[in-house]
């Protein structure tokens, strides 16, 4: 197995396209193949399924992958460091389900950071993806909510992704929406309050399990139920149409506006924010620097 061989097989996986992918490292179509059939016998697995449409990885190839990117990146930051001398750009990715607060923390982090080249990257997206994306080395960690209704789900496919789960802290549930709704002004609202208007939640695409959910109580039969992809489509049927979603109460007015509040939902329930990483590897500054400003941001919102 060779650096080369991972390069190939990491522009395969992007590819999906042994054609297009020897277009882009300017080799043979043919000599391509032979290379990965080569890799794909010296590690005993395979990596590639191969179609008249092109070519997808396999479920053993996506963690080789990951494995892949991981080498290739630690290369090129000893080669830039020792061989070009080169000064190298400080990297820090995060996924993350849709919070502001997360958003919030990120931002901080950015303006505290104060040098002149970075390369950050925060990915607010679906459940599934924000473990993928840790998984595959998109992202060096993942902000996410486990309750005792999701967390055997999800704890197993932590271990599947070889991912590890760590909580941050604990919160109670608020229902979140406009100042201009009629439930607004009350000290705490029931879930059958709730009846008549329009339950927001965030949309999971392919994987959309009751368990990937990013709200809790998701299993509870609402009347009226509006699903959105984005914070911004939320916030505005919030508005719009008296929406309502429920959330952990940490809630960003620097990016949401302060047309909206978080009202404390009469329930027991409660969720356990926390953040994923791959197993084995430890957080670099970065990232241990973003996970402090996002416990004093929660302390601040919540005190």
């Amino acid at each position: 197995m060779t650096l080369t061989q991972l390069r190939y097989a990491i522009a395969v996986s992007d590819s999906e396209s042994m054609n297009e992918a020897a277009r882009k490292l300017f080799i043979s179509q043919p000599s391509l193949s032979s290379s990965m059939k080569d890799l794909e016998k010296e590690i005993g697995i395979e990596l590639f399924r191969r179609t008249n449409r092109g070519v997808s990885v396999t479920p053993e190839g996506v963690e080789f992958i990951g494995y892949a990117r991981q080498v290739v990146e630690q290369y090129r930051l000893i080669e830039s460091r020792y061989i070009s001398r080169e000064e190298l750009k400080d990297r820090f990715a995060v996924s993350t389900q849709h919070y502001s607060f997360a958003v919030a923390a990120f931002v901080r982090l950015v303006q505290e950071y104060g040098m002149d080249e970075y390369e950050f990257a925060i990915n607010e997206t679906k459940t599934f993806e924000v473990m993928t994306d840790v998984r595959d080395f998109q992202s060096e960690m993942g902000i996410l909510y486990v309750n005792d209704f999701n967390r055997k789900v999800l704890t197993k496919l932590f271990m599947e992704h070889h991912l590890s789960f760590h909580p941050l802290f604990d919160c109670s549930i608020y229902v979140y929406l406009w100042k201009g709704h009629p439930l607004a002004e009350q000290d705490g609202i029931r879930i059958e309050e709730l009846a008549e208007y329009p339950c927001l939640s965030f949309q999971q695409g392919s994987n959309n399990s009751f368990y990937f959910a990013e709200e809790v109580l998701s299993t509870y039969e609402y009347k009226r139920l509006i699903k959105a992809n984005d914070r911004a489509t939320m916030l505005n049927l919030m508005r719009g149409l008296n929406g309502f979603t429920l959330c952990s109460g940490i809630i960003s007015e620097d990016l949401n506006g302060n047309d909206y509040c978080a009202v404390k939902l009469d329930s027991d329930e409660m969720m356990t924010i926390g953040y994923i990483k791959r197993k084995g590897i430890a957080l670099s500054p970065l990232a241990q620097k973003y996970l402090e400003i996002l416990v004093e941001y929660k302390e601040n919102v919540l005190k």
